[in-house]
């Protein structure tokens, strides 16, 4: 019970704080770029719908009835930012500390503040930097090929990167650690899903700006998360060598 509790507590509080700061990350570079994407798709759609009323003949027709509700601007958007970033750092941080528990179990190593920052690069590469060499992060009106195929194609992604580093840094056979090599290409020789032809809505300057910025923001998440998961998690157990 005192091993389980040290998890989640690790877990919990890491998530929290690195929710916190992620959010103002965001704010700053992250959430005007998103504003930027919305006010060339808000243009897009509303030539098309000009266009569609013209070869329908249906003129005065109510598309507002017909929009999504999104949360307003300021604090409302901010406050739901904040929620799913803690929601989703303390997931990850929580993953993150099982890990901890496991490898401390399995070798006898202890985790600290520096081995959690290898476990977050280790997570950044798994869930962001491995599945954009594909699937980029996209902002609002940017042409993308179906959900069903890029959530397969993410999935497949992260799980044979996750089992690729595991068995490239764990595995005491050199042909086990050349499988985890092979794996780790296998979802990009397979190739990503592509979007339908067309023209983007966002100009590539922006798009490129947008994923850029969202995988640096990625980065600092999982690399404040791994350091202050590994440093929570030494803390609230026996002390150990990090």
């Amino acid at each position: 019970m005192a091993e389980l509790r040290r998890t989640l507590l690790a877990g919990l509080l890491a998530g929290i704080l690195v929710g916190f700061v992620v959010t103002g990350l965001q704010a700053v570079r992250v959430a005007p770029l998103i504003l930027a994407a919305e006010v060339y798709e808000s243009a897009a759609e509303q030539a098309a719908s000009t266009a569609h009323d013209h070869a329908a003949a249906v003129p005065g027709h109510d598309h507002a009835a017909a929009a999504q509700w999104e949360p307003e601007e300021g604090l409302e958007r901010t406050g739901f930012t904040l929620l799913a970033n803690v929601v989703v750092g303390c997931g990850f941080a929580l993953l993150l500390a099982a890990a901890f528990a496991w490898r401390e179990a399995a070798g006898g190593t202890g985790i600290g503040a520096s081995r959690g920052l290898l476990w977050g690069l280790a997570g950044f590469a798994v869930f962001s930097l491995a599945p954009s060499l594909g699937l980029p992060p996209t902002p609002p009106g940017s042409l993308t090929a179906d959900l069903a195929s890029r959530q397969g194609w993410w999935l497949l992604t992260v799980a044979a990167t996750g089992a690729g580093l595991g068995l490239a840094v764990f595995a005491r056979s050199w042909l086990w650690r050349i499988s985890g090599l092979a794996l780790l290409a296998l979802p990009h020789l397979l190739g990503a899903p592509r979007p339908p032809p067309g023209a983007s809505a966002v100009p590539a300057e922006l798009a490129t700006q947008f994923a850029l910025a969202s995988l640096a923001t990625s980065a600092v998440f999982w690399i404040l998360l791994g350091t202050a998961g590994g440093w929570l998690y030494r803390r609230l157990g026996a002390p150990q060598g990090a």
